[in-house]
């Protein structure tokens, strides 16, 4: 087929994407603990929405001065058990470069009991963590914080309860 009048379009081949459930099955490699994400809880008052979010934010320990960072995350909920895939990271487009960590918050309404909340990379390694959330008394607890024993998981991500960051209507 020659390049200057083709008779048919040529087909470029698509990018591949990895798939989130994916990471779900995938073993990881034996590797030794090596603390990389923070995930915090806390509950935040939306002012132009006027609504009261449940916020789940994943940052990095790591803080990058060059560029500001936005970590790419892949949600998957079954019920009481949210699954964060963690795919990457991304270059925001901000003017002044500052150093700060690469963050993600996840917004959600209406969380009220016990839910599990399970942080994945893409090789497959996973740190879990209990919470229970009760809006009413305006309190989140981190009931316990573990490594699921199926699979060879190292710890990668520590989980907390920020009071400091919280916000309520008024």
């Amino acid at each position: 087929m020659s390049l200057r009048r083709p008779k048919e379009i040529p087909k470029i081949p698509k990018t591949r994407k990895k798939k989130a459930h994916a990471a779900l099955t995938a073993i990881p490699l034996k590797k030794p603990d090596k603390l990389e994400y923070i995930c915090k809880a806390y509950y935040k008052y939306d002012e132009k929405l006027q609504k009261q979010f449940c916020v789940f934010e994943i940052e990095t320990v790591v803080e990058f001065t060059s560029f500001a960072y936005e970590i790419s995350v892949d949600l998957i909920r079954e019920k009481n058990i949210f699954y964060f895939i963690i795919t990457g990271l991304k270059a925001k487009m901000d003017a002044v470069p500052n150093i700060q960590p690469a963050r993600q918050e996840l917004f959600f309404e209406d969380l009220i009991g016990d839910y599990t909340i399970n942080v994945l990379k893409q090789d497959g390694a996973i740190n879990s963590a209990d919470y229970h959330f009760n809006i009413f008394k305006k309190e989140i607890l981190l009931k316990k914080e573990y490594k699921p024993k199926k699979k060879n998981n190292r710890l990668f991500c520590k989980f907390e309860v920020a009071n400091d960051e919280f916000t309520f209507s008024e």
